[in-house]
């Protein structure tokens, strides 16, 4: 017998579940369904939230030949395989077999350079699906050619409908006395992940042989309750383990840090994802109170590339205990920030002439960078003059916080600018 989540997987768009500023009415890849013309695309989001099944769902709705492979067990010659099977497809104007990679995050570069002439050439439409940022695992190349979408965890409205849905329509569920007193704890326990909350409902509905079925919040736990403490490296655990994680560094724990890195390595987390996050935390928390934190999480992310488990724990241990120990500063990311905040606001302000480019002689002789001040030719390598556009002349995005790095650093900016910026 099929699992439930797979029996209860949607075969149309009208009975899809969740990601509705995607395929609601209007929304962009409905749009594309409906006009028979969809791009090469990948679908970006956390586990259980219906990637795979919007990929089928999509080659239903257009009667398109669909191939899939996953990133685990196809090698290149994989990949090639089923290349040659989508051209043997076509025939005169036939439109383009789509072609479904799960984990497009796992292919190595070979593997994704394999698919690049057949995506560019419409031998097939790519559609992958990954939980990591394509913008880290997924080459340029590959990556210019697709759109990307992402997909948001589902609503628990969505997360109960899902639940009720099975019990009124599995032609096997529906065939028990099934009364849910209380959701909470499937909701919990699955994380957000459908397909886990499906293998949660079916197992519970499946431990009373005879008679009715109650499920409560203490029934579901009791019965589920080796899953609490396991750590699942592609639901909600993976999530909440990197987040106790890095929340631990930004508080100055190192001890918790630690405990939450053995957590993640006992748990098979990729040596990749936990690198990345120290190099994150170095410029978010710690910032310009340690620039150096910085250059530590970086060497660690290319030393454990290098290394690979088991010797990379040390390396990451070490980086996670010298971050954790730095004085903290968030000052960039708000500067950053607030940088932003203020260009949606105020727009494409033009850049002031002295400070504009002039490679041409007409651009000369229209004033582009008349009137610039060449720093170093001053005293202190530094001379008064102003960098921002009229319209936003005073705001201050940078503000240094109560560290000794920054605070040397505010008494170098007021001894230059005295008290333009407040400082």
């Amino acid at each position: 017998m099929k699992p439930l989540a797979e029996r209860m997987r949607p075969q149309k768009l009208d009975a899809y579940v969740g990601q509705q500023h995607l395929v609601g009415e209007g929304a962009v890849l409905r749009q594309a369904i409906q006009s028979g013309k969809i791009p090469s695309f990948i679908l970006w989001g956390p586990p259980g939230v219906g990637k795979t099944t919007l990929a089928k769902i999509i080659a239903n709705e257009l009667d398109r030949p669909y191939h899939t492979l996953s990133a685990i067990n196809s090698g290149v010659k994989d990949v090639r395989e089923v290349i040659q099977r989508a051209k043997s497809q076509r025939f005169f104007s036939s439109p383009n077999p789509i072609l479904f990679i799960d984990e497009i995050h796992r292919f190595s570069k070979s593997q994704q350079d394999s698919l690049l002439g057949a995506v560019e050439e419409g031998v097939v439409t790519l559609v992958g699906a990954t939980t990591e940022n394509p913008s880290f695992e997924v080459i340029p190349a590959l990556l210019s050619r697709c759109q990307v979408y992402v997909l948001e965890p589902l609503a628990k409205e969505e997360l109960i409908h899902l639940i009720d849905q099975a019990v009124g329509e599995d032609e096997y569920l529906k065939e028990k006395e099934i009364d849910i007193q209380e959701y909470d704890a499937m909701l919990q326990l699955s994380g957000g992940d459908a397909r886990k909350l499906y293998n949660i409902l079916e197992l519970v509905s499946n431990f009373e042989k005879e008679g009715k079925v109650r499920i409560s919040n203490d029934s579901v736990t009791s019965i589920v309750q080796q899953n609490i403490a396991r750590y699942d490296k592609s639901g909600e655990q993976h999530y909440d383990i990197a987040s106790a994680f890095i929340k631990s560094i930004r508080g100055s724990d190192p001890n918790a840090a630690v405990y939450w890195l053995a957590r993640m390595i006992e748990g098979g987390e990729d040596v990749k994802f936990i690198a990345r996050r120290l190099m994150i935390s170095a410029s978010e928390d710690i910032g310009l109170a340690n620039p150096n934190a910085l250059l530590m999480a970086t060497t660690a992310f290319q030393a454990v590339q290098a290394v690979g488990f088991p010797e990379a724990r040390i390396i990451l241990s070490q980086a996670t205990i010298y971050l954790a120990g730095s004085p903290k500063s968030n000052s960039a990311y708000m500067a950053i920030n607030e940088a932003q905040a203020n260009v949606r606001k105020t727009g494409n302000l033009p850049v002031p002439l002295h400070l504009r480019n002039a490679p041409t002689k007409l651009m000369k002789e229209l004033d582009y960078g008349k009137g610039y001040k060449y720093s170093h030719d001053y005293p202190g390598n530094f001379v008064d003059q102003e960098f921002l556009p009229d319209d936003v002349q005073g705001s201050i995005f940078f503000k240094p916080q109560k560290n000794a790095a920054e605070e040397k650093m505010r008494a170098q900016l007021k001894g230059k600018w005295g008290e333009k910026y407040g400082y």
